[in-house]
């Protein structure tokens, strides 16, 4: 009886050796998977997710968009709910790990934390998707895509009978397609977190996406649907009969001078992970940032189409615009995948999970980049995003000549 045990032990320690040599990769991905978000390792994660999860490299064209350096104290304080904050209390207690403060062409301010470097390739989480809305602007100039209000089953019909069948192009674009998606990170068996699994174990976000199905009618709420961003790709890479990284290097990456590479996660399919998967240096994205601020333009190069930037951060529907709204979840407006705060003053802003930021304020000519491992970001209906603005707007308040730190 003994041998029959012991045997048997032997072949399951066989067999259990060989599924983990086999999915070694399968099962490490996993296993970060479920720690990416640990408080122990997050900033380390954020700065290295190349190592956590496969990726595809764009590199840097070799040109480098030279920014000057006029170095300029932050305010002291700011202004929030009539209180006064401490600037330095609230980058370190939202986790900051960089922040760059951009005023014309030259950065004022640049630091780095948590043991943390100026080149970390930094998680953007959803920055990623105000990176592929300019790149999908720019198929629509280039006459790839000839109606926002088209549905997307007219250029992937493989969506035809998931909730995606018959939403407007614009819908999606504009987080309104009315599919069921939950997006909360703190739940494990959330649609969010669930995407992660597949991405780690192996499986197609394309196949995920055709998973979903519609609970509200389209065009009518704004719930934010991370796989609406991945929809938008799916179109993008339908209408233009190139892979995302191709065109994303040919249209806006090459073109944008940056000083290094910009790596995406994929899917076990090679697919970017147009959502949320763009690493790149804090600098990288403050010279998006300008580019948005400067109209799309840069050395005299129309990059992005002046008219689409404007319609993205043009909320265009009672349910996107910035303020309090009936059965709404958040008080933010919403454009073509970049939010839009209240008494907007030429302001528009990329954010991502965490605490992930690029704040654009045309009249003060200022572009602010934040990144941080911040694990309260979700806290009271996402309150950090309405503290960092404030802070946003005192930096370029004081930067513009007139030192306000109330929100105006």
């Amino acid at each position: 009886m003994k041998k029959v045990f012991g045997k048997g032990c032997l072949i399951l320690f066989f067999i259990c050796s060989t599924i983990a040599f086999i999915y070694k990769t399968e099962l490490q991905q996993l296993y970060h998977t479920v720690r990416l978000f640990d408080q122990d390792v997050i900033v380390e994660n954020f700065s290295n997710m190349k190592r956590l999860a496969p990726t595809k490299t764009v590199a840097a064209s070799g040109m480098v968009d030279k920014l000057g350096h006029s170095p300029s104290p932050l305010p002291q304080h700011f202004a929030y709910n009539d209180k006064s904050v401490d600037m330095q209390n609230w980058i370190q207690r939202s986790s900051t790990t960089a922040l760059v403060v951009l005023k014309g062409d030259s950065i004022t301010f640049e630091e780095y934390y948590q043991d943390t470097n100026e080149f970390d390739l930094r998680i953007s989480w959803s920055m990623a998707k105000s990176f592929l809305s300019a790149i999908f602007g720019i198929a629509i100039e280039e006459g790839h895509i000839s109606d926002l209000n088209q549905p997307v089953t007219d250029y992937v019909p493989s969506l035809i009978g998931s909730g995606y069948d018959g939403v407007s192009i614009k819908n999606v674009l504009q987080m309104s397609s009315g599919i069921y998606f939950n997006e909360d990170y703190g739940d494990f068996f959330s649609d969010i977190n669930r995407m992660g699994r597949l991405m780690a174990l192996g499986g197609s976000f394309d196949e995920f996406a055709a998973s979903l199905t519609r609970s509200r009618e389209q065009g009518t709420y704004l719930s934010y649907v991370s796989m609406d961003t991945h929809v938008i790709g799916m179109v993008l890479r339908a209408a233009t009969g190139k892979p995302i990284e191709e065109y994303f290097n040919d249209k806006l990456w090459s073109k944008l001078h940056t000083e290094r590479e910009a790596i995406f996660i994929t899917d076990s399919t090679g697919e970017p992970m147009v959502l949320g998967g763009l690493n790149l240096i804090s600098r990288d994205y403050l010279r998006m940032g300008k580019l948005y601020r400067d109209h799309g333009q840069l050395n005299n190069q129309q990059i992005i189409p002046s008219q689409w930037i404007e319609q993205s951060i043009t909320p265009d529907a009672p349910h996107l615009m910035p303020g309090k709204r009936e059965n709404s979840n958040t008080h933010w407006g919403y454009g073509y995948q970049w939010w839009i705060p209240e008494n907007v003053n030429q302001e528009f802003l990329a954010i991502g999970i965490y605490g992930q930021y690029i704040y654009i304020n045309r009249l003060a000519d200022v572009v602010i980049v934040k990144n941080s491992a911040d694990l309260t970001f979700m806290n009271n209906s996402y309150e950090s995003m309405d503290y960092s603005l404030a802070a946003f707007r005192a930096i370029a308040h004081s930067l513009s000549g007139n030192v306000i730190t109330q929100a105006e």
